[in-house]
């Protein structure tokens, strides 16, 4: 129970202490196994800098609107999406545009989203060398951590807050 408590409060921590993304995203996913049934993985990369990622049940309008949402509540509203050719996506980020009356520009182009693509790979051979995962919450939880990591790995904390320490330092230093 601690330790979960303790996962929430370092991405918490990170959240708030993490440099704001640009305004140009990149928007892809990817599928993870999940207890013998491939899951849905979510991540918003600006050239290799993760932004956001989410764990979802299905690949729909829902998800991909709960995600969207997310995302912008903790890092602002993007400029340009650059995206593959997801209908889910597409229509969300045009429900977004129109419900907000602010402009998000759309850019399908699949090359533009390699960067992406070589992040996913980081995750798919570390969830392969565990043989999949067993538990959804588990994996959500499991991920989360793993992300934060490579985030602070990147350099993706404040300036002010990371000066002078290890990743690992910078990671405990969230707990504290």
């Amino acid at each position: 129970m601690l330790r979960n408590i303790l996962r929430a409060e370092i991405r918490k921590a990170f959240q708030k202490k993490k440099r704001l993304p640009g305004n140009k995203w990149r928007l892809d996913e990817t599928y993870l196994r999940v207890k013998g049934q491939w899951k849905y993985y979510c991540a918003v990369g600006k050239q290799g800098n993760a932004v956001d990622f989410l764990l979802t049940a299905k690949r729909d309008k829902k998800g991909a609107q709960h995600f969207f949402a997310k995302t912008v509540k903790h890092n602002g509203k993007p400029c340009l999406l650059n995206i593959d050719k997801s209908g889910a996506n597409k229509s969300n980020i045009r429900q977004f545009s129109q419900g907000n009356n602010e402009r998000v520009k759309i850019c399908q182009c699949k090359y533009l989203n390699d960067v992406i693509e070589q992040d996913h790979r980081r995750i798919t051979r570390l969830s392969r060398s565990m043989l999949g995962f067993k538990n959804f919450h588990c994996t959500q939880k499991t991920l989360a951590k793993i992300e934060v990591a490579a985030m602070i790995k990147k350099g993706q904390m404040k300036k002010t807050i990371a000066n002078g320490l290890s990743c690992t330092k910078q990671f405990y230093a969230l707990a504290a």
